[in-house]
């Protein structure tokens, strides 16, 4: 008998989020669809989602924990959960805590518990604990939150009130529920307006289509705040009550003329004065800004922090279409649930999240045991050759995952493997309404969800209250116990269909209170500078550098990070995306002898990868593109230090520059 459940797609697309059904039967898995009745997806269900089909009986997967005692591919051998959970805690044991990592990635952490499972185990173990933005948003969510605009607007306020809606880095196939929202709004006659740094799918969407050279996007914001104050545009009744620093801000943007942008963006100043007018004169504006591809520079995350200004200027805050739409890891204001981390606390010497600083405390010998939690740092890590050599000279390498990667691979000795979000129970949140993620088929081959193997190490090492709840549900109702939830319990939620409307407010930041020591928008901030950080956003230009291409990364349709080996273990994502794509435009590929469909080799002083060349106008001349997460990226990037220790240690923002810049050339040339 076929039966059908209602679930959330396990991708991490936050902060829209997809749901489905599942028809089962006989304990296996026959079709996912969208969910028509979802009131978030409404049906809609990408190319991403639909490929999980793929993941539960998938041949590929990993499902008995593996060990081997030397690191070469023959190797691996199955073994019991004991023996597998006896070696990891053995090694704890021997190292320390001080010498232990538990580092944290989305892979396995899909049903929105398997960050405060990792974090409440490292806490009460006394480990070091990295946090995943490192690798992704961080730096962006810094730079808000030294404004103090932390809050977003739901994706249907955008879709129902906005005038004018910008797309800043934001591209619709990060977050496949914008595209449709912004339909419906050009159909009420809103004007959407796109600013990337190559022609992105969003550009289709678009009125107005705004190509920059990467690294200048703080020089955009910057000469549009100076074109709104210059011209009177600035709303000083608002500017007065709610802001603090606005006569400091308008001396800082005083120099940064038409003239002065246009350089540095390669925007024409009449592009420049039409969209700062169009912005400051809309009713209700509002502002969608990228994630990881925009603030993976050197000088991007101070992006975050200009643009937040235009708003705070314009009377664009607490009203509905205005402020800063949904964008990666921002809250809905109201939005909030119960910590499975209650009562534990942090190490006083634990390790700061910042990658220079973890690049070289690897170099130093510092760590003796790594955990990774569902993440592939071969992959993500910038610098990443700095990354091997030191996994090559770690005693212990754990990795807790659903299929191989080139971490594991290459340098892991324990492989433990993880349950799919179908054999699990856990929820998802959108900006609305918060969903359970029941389990719906049982557990493949010999696999065990996070909590179960954490508990196994802590037990192991004589923690016996890792896990005080006598059951997954009584867990999951711990974290439900919010206002922002209505308190409900899982067994609520399953008498109810699986879903609840949350009491959020639509509107960021509706009592025009913000997240600053002031309480009001800190367009200069005092906090900044106490962090070592410039006090008003700075316009760092990108560095010179012997290569003479620009390399960027971002994301497709057809990806998420790393997942799922790089999106290789599911065949419907690997026919989409078989290998690396090269985006490079037709004037930088001529004179290197590169047609489109050619193998060609990225390199520069840190390291190479190859690819195949697309050749498009879609890539701006002197700039070639890839989407993220393929191996050998990182080989390229910079682990350069981007913030200094007080600010990481503020808050998670301890990515590196992961800038780049390279030669392209021919591999049969």
């Amino acid at each position: 008998m076929v039966t059908t459940h209602r679930t959330m797609c396990p991708m991490n697309c936050h902060p829209t989020y997809c749901g489905m059904e599942v028809d089962v039967e006989d304990d296996r898995v026959l079709a996912i669809r969208g969910d028509r009745s979802n009131p978030d997806s409404q049906g809609f269900l990408c190319i991403r989602g639909r490929s999980t089909i793929e993941v539960p009986d998938n041949p590929a997967r990993v499902l008995r924990p593996r060990v081997r005692d030397r690191r070469t591919p023959d190797a691996w051998y199955d073994t019991t959960w004991d023996d597998a959970l006896d070696r990891v805690a053995s090694a704890i044991r021997t190292a320390g805590p001080g010498r232990t990592v538990v580092s944290r990635g989305h892979g396995n952490s899909s049903n929105g518990l398997g960050g405060q499972y990792s974090l409440r185990f490292a806490n009460m173990l006394g480990l070091h604990h990295w946090d995943p933005s490192i690798v992704c948003w961080g730096l962006g969510g810094f730079g808000l939150w030294l404004t103090g605009i932390t809050e977003t607007h739901t994706i249907e306020d955008v879709r129902d009130h906005s005038d004018v809606i910008v797309l800043w880095g934001a591209n619709i196939a990060s977050q496949p529920l914008t595209a449709p929202a912004l339909v419906a709004a050009r159909r009420r006659g809103a004007r959407v307006v796109a600013i990337d740094v190559r022609r992105t799918e969003a550009f289709a969407q678009a009125d107005d289509q705004l190509l920059i050279r990467p690294g200048t996007d703080t020089a955009l914001a910057l000469a549009m705040l100076h074109v709104i104050i210059t011209e009177g545009l600035y709303d000083e009744e608002f500017v007065r009550a709610h802001t603090l620093g606005f006569d400091e801000l308008a001396a800082h943007v005083e120099p940064c003329s038409l003239a002065w942008a246009a350089e540095r963006t390669g925007l024409s100043a009449e592009t420049v004065i039409e969209i700062a007018r169009t912005y400051a004169g809309a009713g209700a504006a509002s502002v969608l800004i990228g994630g990881s591809s925009m603030h993976k520079s050197g000088n991007g995350w101070h992006a975050a922090r200009a643009i937040s200004c235009l708003p705070a200027i314009t009377d664009q805050l607490g009203r509905p279409g205005a402020g800063l739409g949904p964008r990666h890891a921002g809250r809905v204001h109201g939005m909030g649930l119960g910590q499975l981390t209650d009562g534990t606390q942090a190490p006083p010497d634990r390790m700061i999240s910042e990658m220079s600083s973890i690049h070289a405390s690897l170099e130093r010998g510092d760590v003796d045991v790594l955990l990774l939690l569902g993440t592939n740092v071969l992959s993500s890590f910038a610098d990443s050759t700095r990354i091997a050599a030191a996994l090559e000279r770690m005693p212990m390498v754990v990795a807790f995952d659903m299929f191989e990667n080139e971490t594991i691979r290459s340098y892991a000795d324990v492989v433990l493997p993880g349950t799919s979000w179908l054999e699990e129970t856990g929820f998802k949140a959108t900006g609305t309404h918060l969903y359970l993620m029941d389990q719906v088929i049982g557990r493949r081959g010999d696999t065990r969800p996070v909590r179960e193997v954490l508990d196994g190490i802590a037990n192991r090492l004589g923690v016996e209250d890792y896990l005080p709840w006598s059951s997954p549900d009584e867990a999951l109702d711990h974290v439900l116990d919010h206002p922002a939830t209505g308190h409900v319990t899982v067994d609520q939620l399953r008498a109810d269909g699986g879903k609840v409307a949350l009491r959020t407010s639509p509107v960021a930041h509706p009592d025009l209170t913000f997240d600053t020591p002031s309480g009001k928008v800190e367009l200069r901030s005092a906090r900044a500078a106490e962090l070592g950080v410039d006090d008003l956003p700075p316009y760092d230009a990108p560095a010179d550098d012997p290569h003479p291409l620009r390399f960027v990364q971002g994301r497709t349709i057809g990806h998420f990070h790393a997942f799922y080996d790089h999106g290789q273990a599911l065949p419907t994502l690997s026919r989409r995306e078989a290998h690396p794509s090269l985006w490079i435009s037709e004037s930088d590929a001529a004179p290197r002898g590169v047609a489109d469909g050619d193998r060609v080799r990225l390199h520069n002083d840190r390291g190479s990868m190859e690819a195949v060349a697309h050749v498009t106008e879609r890539a701006a001349v002197g700039v070639v593109w890839m989407r993220d997460g393929w191996a050998g990226i990182n080989d390229l990037t910079s682990g350069a230090r981007v913030v200094p220790d007080a600010a990481a240690a503020a808050f998670p923002a301890g990515q590196a520059s992961y800038e780049a810049w390279v030669e392209v050339t021919r591999l049969d040339a």
